[in-house]
This record gives C-alpha cells, structure tokens and sequence, in this order.
C-alpha cells in the first residue's frame, strides 16, 4: 500500500514480509518538515527498530563531522585509497555548495531521524551499501574515458558559482547525494543506474532481511530516498531476496579486480625500455648515456611540474624529480607515493585542515590553501606527470635508436 502524506509530500508505503512489518518512508533530504511527523511514528512505540539510507562511513561522517581530523593520511595513500578519498571530499565539496547556495543542510532530517530513534532506544540499522565499495564497482565497469569525464564535471559542480538548478534540488528529493551529483549522468548510462540504484535497492532489501532475521525485529520503519522506495519494496516481496539475504550482500559487496592482462602493460613497458638502452649501449657508450639521460630528464621533469603545480613543498618537487626516473622502472611504487608521503611529511594536515576542507574545496583557490587537498592534488598530478614521461621518453628513445 502506498501513501502520500499531505503535510510533507513524502511517500511512504507499508508492506509485509513474511511475518515482518516494514513501514518505508521516502526521505526528503532538504525537507525539514517531516521530522515531527517521524517523531510522532518512532515516539509511538509501535517499531522494534529504525532503518536508515546511509553506510557506515556516511554515517560516522553525518553524526561526528570533526571525523576526517582523525583521518591518516599517509596510511590513505600507501594503501592505495587516494582515489576514493578525493571522491568522497568531492561530494562533500559537493553538499557543501548545495548547502551554501539553498540555506538548507542535506540528510539533515537523516541526523534528525537517528537522534529520535536514539533517545527512545530504538537500534539504528544502516542499511545502505559502503559508498567506497559503490564507487570501486561504478570505476570498475566504467570506461576511463567516462570516469574522467564525470569527474571533471563534480569538480565543475563544486566550483561553479551558478545558482544550483530546481530539477537538482528535486532530484536530491528522490536520491542521495552521490545520485544528485552525478544526475546528469545516470539518465544516460545503463550501468550507472544500475550501480547506483539498482543495485543498491537489492542490497538495501537485503540488509533489511538480513538484520530482520538476526535479531527477530518484527516492525521496522525504513527510511530511504523516495527514489529508492519502488525498488526495495520490489526486492523485498522477492522470494531470491529475502531467501538469502547473506548470500545478495556477499555478491553485491564483491569488488573484482580488474582484468589480469593489463596487469603485464607496465612490465611490458619496463622491459620494452630497457632493451632500448641495451641496444643504445651495444651501439656506443655515448648513445646508451644519452638514452639514460633523455630517461631521466623527461622523467623526472614532468613528474617534478606535476608536483609544482599542485603546489608542492620543494623538496616535494625534488623528491618527484629523483623519483620518477626510478620508479616508472619499477611498477609496484609510483612516483605518485613518494611525492605524496614527502609532502605529508613536510606540511602534516592540520586539524583546521579537515575542519574546513568541505568550503575550502567549493573554491579554486582553496584546493591550494588546504593541506589536505593540495597534498592529493601532488599525489596525483606527480604520478600523472611520470606516467606521461614514460611515454614520451619511451618514443624519444625509439626515435634515437632509429635515427642512429
């Protein structure tokens, strides 16, 4: 059964499954007017527990937002998750213009939810799939090019000074803020839909049966973005679903590796060089130091201009210049890392830092200005510096040997 409710415009729907009463409200995320009415539905008494659209992660984010202080940096970037950090903040970058510009704080009637359920000691299930674990399936099965491109247009979001657009603002009614983010997309893209929404209405369904059947709670009410609502109520009257719950979070939780045969690429590369400066150096020694030097100079100077303009430390910049030349020869460590973790070593994050990295990022200059973000802009305009060096010093020495 599906209802609207008057007051609010929310959706909100109740259904039955198996012997499991599950009353699904649809989340205006910019709609504080709905709270009281939440209030009146958890204070009654009549839910054994709260479910709510977010992931753990979201979640520590939304109830302590003084979180990323704690965060390490050097751990992020020597366990390769440097990526999804930049991501996240982008979509923080994201909320935090959406905020500045409409005056009204997304997923605040989420935070408002859980302290309700909270004081009346109602447990709080997060239901939502790991936002990283979400963008590692979305980076996986997205063409680079397309990747790119949706990034490029966050970061043109975050730094527009335009007026955010009334379909945005309705849209965020429907979605979270990773779907508004990336709205002008998902229309567009099969693959997108189905990772960002029907995938996480599988899993949303799931958890739901998975927590329902531990720990015996017999009327639940859910709260989700009423683009959601069709979805998990779908899901959740399907037998394969509720069935095997464990087994639907297992399979939609797996991040696959990428193909193994472009693993081999930048070992071929390795090797491709280095038969180069063997047959330079079979010619004459002149030829093979030349080759060396073309190696490290293109190298070297291109990761080091990466790292400058990112605006890095110095000795950053000398650090990604000594680096590359060595590191585009071994492919297990990158220039990136070592450029990354000089700077963090030299300008270590503040706690002012992350206290006001979200406004900072929503301003041009401000991804200079904060330590947090300049350090990642190193890490990765240092790494893409080498990476194009690599290249190019790679057709420069194929050039000598055939011109000599």
């Amino acid at each position: 059964m599906t209802q609207t409710n008057q007051a609010t415009g929310a959706d909100a729907r109740t259904l039955q499954c198996g012997d499991v009463h599950y009353r699904l409200h649809g989340i205006a995320h910019t709609d504080p007017a709905a709270i009281e009415q939440l209030r009146e539905q958890i204070a009654s008494g009549q839910f054994d527990a709260v479910a709510v659209e977010l992931c753990p992660s979201r979640h520590a984010a939304l109830i302590q937002p003084d979180v990323w202080g704690e965060t390490d940096l050097f751990r992020v970037l020597k366990d390769g998750k440097a990526g999804m950090l930049a991501a996240t903040l982008a979509l923080g970058g994201w909320q935090q213009r959406l905020a500045e510009q409409s005056g009204v704080e997304p997923a605040a009637e989420i935070r408002a939810v859980i302290e309700i359920a909270l004081a009346q000691g109602l447990p709080v299930l997060l239901i939502d799939r790991d936002l990283g674990i979400t963008l590692k399936r979305l980076s996986l099965r997205l063409p680079r090019g397309q990747r790119f491109q949706m990034f490029g247009g966050l970061l043109e979001g975050i730094l527009s000074t335009d007026p955010i657009e009334a379909d945005t603002l309705n849209y965020l009614r429907e979605g979270d803020m990773l779907e508004t983010a990336l709205a002008p997309y998902v229309d567009r893209s099969d693959t997108l839909r189905e990772v960002l929404i029907d995938e996480r209405d599988r899993y949303m369904a799931a958890r739901l049966c998975e927590e329902s059947q531990s720990e015996g709670y017999q009327k639940v009410l859910v709260l989700a973005g009423e683009g959601h609502l069709d979805g998990v109520s779908t899901q959740l009257q399907s037998g394969a679903t509720c069935a095997q719950p464990q087994a639907v979070v297992a399979e939609l939780e797996q991040v696959s590796k990428r193909s193994s045969r472009w693993r081999f690429i930048p070992w071929l590369v390795v090797a491709l060089v280095l038969i180069g400066f063997a047959i330079g150096f079979s010619r004459g020694a002149d030829l093979g130091s030349m080759l060396v030097l073309d190696w490290i100079l293109i190298n070297g100077v291109l990761s080091g201009l990466g790292a400058a303009i990112a605006g890095a430390h110095p000795l950053t910049i000398l650090a990604a210049f000594l680096a590359a030349p060595w590191t585009s020869l071994n492919p297990m460590i990158g220039a990136s890392m070592v450029a990354g973790a000089v700077e963090v070593y030299l300008r270590k994050p503040r706690v002012s830092d992350f206290d006001t990295l979200r406004h900072d990022l929503t301003r041009l200059s401000g991804w200079w200005r904060n330590r947090v973000s300049r350090t990642l802009m190193v890490f990765f305009l240092a790494g893409l510096g080498s990476s194009i060096g690599t290249y190019v010093a790679g057709f420069r020495i194929y050039d000598r040997l055939v011109g000599a």
